[in-house]
């Protein structure tokens, strides 16, 4: 019996002193807000690229007749009429 005890109270004593360890390894979730911020040259500022910069992307080159393509893969010219066009259509929030 008292064996059993030490058994037990070993086992408890080791969990007690790794439990810390644990919680401090388990993987921490991402920052949902990671961004991408893209720079305006000629309007100096900054404009944060997600879903909705996206989609304004895709109305722009809808409304300008362009074929779909990545707003990184335009060349400097056609991303600068994105942003005149940008400043000119803001959000309606």
């Amino acid at each position: 019996m008292r064996h059993t005890h030490r058994y037990i109270g070993s086992l408890f004593l080791a969990a007690v002193l790794s439990a810390p360890v644990a919680i401090m390894a388990a993987p921490v979730p991402q920052d949902a807000s990671v961004q991408v911020r893209v720079y305006d040259r000629d309007h100096k500022d900054y404009h944060n690229w997600d879903d909705n910069e996206n989609r304004q992307w895709g109305i722009f080159l809808t409304n300008n007749h362009r074929k779909s393509h990545e707003f990184a893969k335009a060349n400097r010219k056609e991303q600068s009429e994105y942003w005149n066009w940008r400043h000119a259509h803001p959000d309606n929030n």
